[in-house]
């Protein structure tokens, strides 16, 4: 079941309907089914692994505690079992296939691999989520849920379970075992996010998009479209996943939870390591504290820092894709980041802007080069990644390619506005208009809220896409 679909808007009229007037633990019991139901409704087969993962997970987190001199050997079966299931699932023809290649040109017969897997949406989410709890359970901080069904919920809570946030037990277990109350302005602000996903998804990612697919299909392109195709594609991942986030978290709201935010406006970043302190934070930090910290992260020298950097980053590329195209993606930022910081070791690259030109020129290197890293991850035909590199702008062949070109970066700007004016929005939301909003008389703010409800509305029926797709991280 998709976000934006009249499925799942049916979906959750009916589970807001009964779950408001339930109990706590009706209430979860309800949101469980219906998660199960939501995870279920298109594969029902794979519900099962989301299941036994869960089983197994609460199981090995309850012995850790109980019998703490076998602790190690309890994470270690648990997280063998998790990335195990991730393994078959995920990476199991990527392996064969490049083993298959590695045979043949030492001149051995492989054999046919037949074998397929169906990839199960949302695996890589909720593995990391649900593996988190165990090591954070080993760590000691956090104590094993009471309930299993308490700990499934958290596990396949239908919000974030196909895309994230990756959510914390520290913060989302705790959430759902404490009791909630309806509060009609919270509700007003779940309605709110839920339409500016909606926005998001079906006016600036799908529109976006179609320019995208359109330029990447062209297989003897020049320099202007690739690059406006590559543009056309960073607004639409970001607008896609900013989407879903917003959705999931205003779905969350409206049933009296709060889940992490997953953006902190990334492409206002002045460098490498500080858009990856502002993009899908909740995986950002995952790879932080359950990859690099315990790699040693900073503490054994320049040396070691740079290579758990870059391991780091590696690994986060395969997360995302069996395919040569997100290690690639994933090494070149770790050389992104682990260059900024030998720079700034030698003080080439200070770590504050020294004036305005100095930030406007570090924000504009920084745009160019994550988009570099969108071709990689965009285009997985490796093949096709050094000859699109190796475009020369001057060798276009007609002025009209410019001119096509340049008209789909203007209407994709287009598109992207909204996304540099929510920033600006924020800025004055964060410095004067809460206390604004807070002045106002009860009816005074559902007012506004009515108004930007409606102007959303209004926005998605008279710019929304013809075409629409599912949400690009639904392959991870």
């Amino acid at each position: 079941m998709i976000f934006h679909s009249l499925e799942y808007v049916i979906f959750l009229v009916v589970v807001f309907g009964l779950y408001w007037s339930m109990g706590l633990r009706a209430q979860n019991l309800l949101l469980l089914a219906a998660s199960w139901f939501f995870y279920g409704y298109a594969h029902p087969a794979y519900l099962s692994l989301l299941i036994g993962i869960s089983l197994s997970d609460y199981h090995w987190a309850r012995q850790i505690v109980r019998r703490p001199e076998r602790r190690r050997l309890y994470v270690t079966l648990s997280l063998v079992l998790d990335f195990g299931a991730l393994a078959v699932f995920k990476y199991f023809g990527f392996f064969a296939e490049n083993v298959a290649t590695v045979l043949a040109a030492l001149g051995l017969d492989p054999g046919p691999v037949t074998l397929q897997i169906l990839l199960p949406v949302g695996i890589s989410f909720y593995v990391f989520q649900s593996s988190a709890y165990v090591i954070d359970t080993y760590r000691g901080q956090v104590k094993p849920a009471g309930s299993f069904f308490d700990y499934a919920l958290f596990v396949s809570f239908f919000p974030q379970l196909v895309a994230g946030p990756i959510e914390r037990a520290a913060h989302l277990l705790a959430a759902l075992q404490a009791p909630r109350v309806f509060r009609p302005d919270r509700f007003r602000e779940g309605f709110l996010l839920l339409l500016w996903g909606y926005f998001l998804k079906l006016v600036v990612a799908d529109n976006t998009a179609v320019i995208c697919n359109r330029h990447f299909s062209i297989e003897q392109t020049e320099f202007p479209l690739l690059w406006s195709g590559v543009f056309a594609f960073g607004v639409q991942i970001y607008a896609d996943f900013w989407a879903y986030t917003a959705i999931a978290r205003g779905t969350a709201r409206l049933l009296g939870l709060e889940l992490v935010r997953n953006f902190e406006h990334p492409y206002l970043a002045r460098s490498p390591g500080e858009f990856w302190r502002r993009w899908h934070q909740s995986l950002s930090t995952w790879f932080r504290d359950y990859v690099y910290i315990p790699l040693g992260g900073s503490r054994a020298g320049a040396a070691a820092e740079y290579r758990n950097l870059f391991v780091t980053f590696l690994l986060s590329g395969l997360w995302h894709g069996a395919s040569w195209n997100f290690l690639i993606w994933g090494a070149y930022h770790g050389i992104l980041v682990a260059g900024q910081r030998w720079l700034e070791r030698r003080g080439v690259m200070a770590v504050r802007p020294v004036n305005g030109w100095t930030s406007a020129g570090r924000w504009a290197a920084t745009f160019v080069l994550i988009h570099v890293g969108w071709l990689f991850f965009r285009e997985q035909n490796v093949a096709y990644l050094g000859k699109w590199l190796c475009l020369n702008p001057l060798a276009v062949s007609s002025g009209l390619v410019w001119q096509s070109g340049l008209q789909d970066v203007l209407t994709t700007a287009f598109y992207a506005a909204p996304l540099w004016l929510a920033a600006t929005a924020e800025r004055w939301w964060n410095q004067s208009g809460r206390e604004a909003m807070a002045a106002r008389s009860e009816i005074g703010r559902f007012a506004w809220q009515a108004a930007a409800a409606t102007a959303l509305f209004l926005l998605i029926l008279l710019l929304g896409s013809e075409v629409s797709a599912d949400f690009i991280y639904f392959q991870f």
